[in-house]
């Protein structure tokens, strides 16, 4: 046709270029001569409407035969308005001047949609509930039976919302893409369709089941295996026990977050164990043994004559196991002396016998504290000097 340029020279390939190469091309023609780069410019805007027409050619395989045996006289039929290369209008040449830039800024041709059409499939939401676990279930693991509702596919409509022998259609807005396409000037601007809501289908009878929601709320229940060593705060995760997902997607995970109940003897930190041990005055200045409760079971622990209140014995492994790694802590014993809040006579008897021998066996570490008190009285009673 007279007045049109070669597609090849408009690119700038040759004939043998490959796919790649004109593809490359284009990319390079059509980002320099854009109407938003070059505003007011027509002549850009012609280099670059003829650079869309003529990769819209020359990128397919069949009209890349037909242009290179009969040039432009191929296409010079069906066109509209001699379209040349069958453009209705600068719609066309957007729609695939967004198909080939697509991938440059992250999306898919098309305005970012799947080639197959339609929303993609997504992710059901997760589940989250709370186990109480006694501290021996903690340390050595155990399972736990959740009991929990969560939404099913309706067993109805199998999940379609559809009433039974009836089928969503396709909607007639979007052609089933589930989005909106606005051509404003040289932009081209994509919103989920309001007429299905981005599904890209319609309900037109509703599951009485459902009300077309697809989902039904039921009870289930699910076995969870506490590892040993876990701790408060902590969460077990059953993977794909969540909600189902939408568009054939893939069910959410359910959490379960670790409550500990407080034990009656010990007190957790990390993976040692603490508690207290009672015992009496002649028991500490004589030393004692006696059989103490550990998670395991006994433990004969020894106490030592002479032992102080608010000493510690530590018994090595015989805390709790971390989770990680399964090597246990230590139970850390703190020795608590007991003073009597009432005494029998004879009782009061021994114990005055006791501090008579004290006061004549002073200790030399009693005997310094008290000798260090009587200097700081005779030290205050000291008249001040007379200036």
């Amino acid at each position: 046709m007279p007045g049109k340029r070669d597609y090849y020279e408009v690119l700038g390939v040759a004939k043998s270029a490959s796919a790649d190469e004109i593809k490359r091309a284009y990319r390079k023609s059509a980002a320099a001569n854009h109407p938003d780069r070059n505003p007011g410019d027509s002549a850009a805007e012609e280099r670059f409407k003829e650079a869309s027409e003529a990769y819209e050619v020359l990128s397919n395989d069949d009209k890349r035969a037909a242009y290179d045996r009969f040039g432009h006289e191929a296409f010079a039929r069906g066109g509209r308005g001699g379209g040349g290369a069958g453009f209705q209008d600068l719609n066309d040449i957007f729609g695939q001047f967004g198909d080939i830039f697509g991938d440059l800024f992250g999306g898919q041709g098309g305005g970012g949609r799947r080639s197959g059409g339609g929303p993609r499939p997504t992710q059901g939401d997760s589940l989250k509930t709370r186990l109480q676990l006694e501290l021996r279930e903690a340390a050595f693991g155990c399972s736990k039976t959740v009991e929990m509702t969560r939404d099913e596919l309706c067993d109805t409509c199998d999940g379609s919302g559809a009433k039974s022998g009836t089928s969503p259609v396709r909607c007639d807005l979007c052609g089933g893409s589930g989005q909106i396409v606005q051509q404003q000037g040289f932009f081209r601007m994509q919103r989920p369709c309001h007429a299905c809501k981005g599904q890209g289908k319609i309900i037109r009878e509703r599951c009485p089941s459902c009300t077309g929601s697809g989902r039904q709320p039921k009870k289930f229940s699910i076995e969870i295996k506490i590892p040993a060593g876990v701790d408060e705060g902590m969460q077990v995760v059953a993977r794909g026990e969540g909600e189902p997902g939408d568009h054939g997607g893939p069910r959410g995970d359910l959490y379960c977050e670790i409550q500990i109940k407080k034990h009656p003897l010990f007190e957790r930190d990390g993976s040692d164990l603490h508690c207290a041990v009672p015992i009496s005055f002649s028991q500490a200045a004589l030393g004692t043994e006696f059989e103490i409760p550990l998670l395991d079971g006994k433990h004969t622990l020894e106490i030592p004559a002479g032992i102080q209140p608010g000493e510690v014995i530590k018994l090595r492994g015989k805390g709790m196991p971390h989770y990680q790694t399964q090597r246990k802590g230590d139970l850390l014993v703190e020795v608590q002396v007991e003073v009597p809040r009432k005494l029998s006579a004879r009782q009061r008897e021994l114990i005055r016998e006791l501090a008579e021998i004290e006061h004549k066996n002073v200790s030399p570490h009693r005997k310094s504290f008290f000798e260090k008190l009587k200097e700081l009285f005779v030290a205050d009673e000291k008249p001040e000097e007379k200036t």
